[in-house]
Order: structure tokens, then sequence, then C-alpha cells
């Protein structure tokens, strides 16, 4: 009964994945560190952008991202893919396809996301042809979403009603003074 239980709760899917529409920080790996940011740009998908540096190099990379809700939209999985370019000083400029999936949590009352993920690459022009490195990231949210509260949108709050105004009248009965 438990293990059904628990795959059940791990197989809910809510609305929104996320609880934010821009956030940027710090990223951390073995032998790299950087700047990170993410702009979501579909309900469910981001786009980020890293520049990193290590003692020999330097890389841009840029990843769409499909981000999933567990158990609410604080907590989420998300794979994705995505390019590079770099300078190496060694070798001279590099570029490569990257692959991303990893999971992160937007910290409960503050505009904080941490995050872990397996970022593997291949590499073109570059000493090493393919590249596994994990990663641990720390972001500040800049835009939070909105309408992510635990009950939005569950009875149809959160749906503006458009109002309208019969205009068949004539225009030449007379208007009173509140007639717009």
């Amino acid at each position: 009964m438990l293990p059904l239980l628990a795959a059940g709760l791990f197989s809910v899917r809510p609305a929104m994945a996320q609880k934010y529409r821009t956030a940027a920080g710090m990223r951390l790996s073995p032998g790299l560190y950087g700047l990170t940011v993410q702009q979501k740009f579909l309900p469910k998908a981001t786009l980020e952008g890293l520049v990193l540096a290590g003692p020999r190099e330097v890389t841009g990379t840029v990843l769409a991202e499909r981000h999933f809700g567990i158990l609410g939209p604080s907590l989420n999985y998300y794979i994705g893919a995505g390019g590079h370019v770099g300078n190496n000083k060694d070798s001279g400029a590099f570029g490569g396809v990257d692959g991303i999936v990893g999971v992160e949590y937007k910290i409960a009352l503050s505009r904080l996301v941490i995050s872990a993920d397996f970022k593997p690459s291949v590499e073109f022009n570059s000493d090493d042809w393919a590249r596994f490195p994990t990663a641990f990231s720390l972001r500040y949210i800049l835009v939070k979403e909105k309408n992510t509260g635990l009950f939005n949108g569950l009875f149809g709050g959160d749906k503006k009603k458009e109002k309208t105004k019969d205009k068949t009248k004539s225009s030449n009965q007379r208007r009173g003074l509140f007639d717009w």
C-alpha cells in the first residue's frame, strides 16, 4: 500500500512548475564557476544563460529547459539542451552541444532558488571531446510569478470577467446625467 501511495504522490503534476519568471545567481562546479540567469518564456519552460570561467578557459552557454513539478511548484526537476562557445588558453576557441538534467527548490518565504544538475556536453575543436560535469547553483528571484498561491485558480477566481455594455440605444434618445 505504501509504494502505491508514494507512486501516486510522485506522479502528480501541478499546473505551474516553478514560482518565478526571472532569476540570477552563481553557479559552482569542479573547475568552473560563474553566473547563471534563467528567464521563463513559456508556462513550463525557461532559457538559461551561463557564463563560466576556470583556470584555463572561459565559456558561454545557452540552454532551453522544460520544468516539471514534484509535489508542488517549489520543487522541480528539469531537462533541456543547448549549446556553448568558449576559449581555452592552450587550444583556442571551441564550441559544443549540451544536455542538462537537474532538480531545483525554491526556498519557502525567500527569493532564493537552489539547484543541482548534471550537464554533459560534446566538444568540437577541443582537446576534450566530451565532458560530464555536475554543478550547484544559487539564484535570487528578480521577478516573481503571479498567482502561484496554493488555492489560486482552484475555484476559477483568477479568470477576469469582462463587462460589456449594451450599445443598442439609438442616437436620438436623450441621455441622462449618469449615462455614458
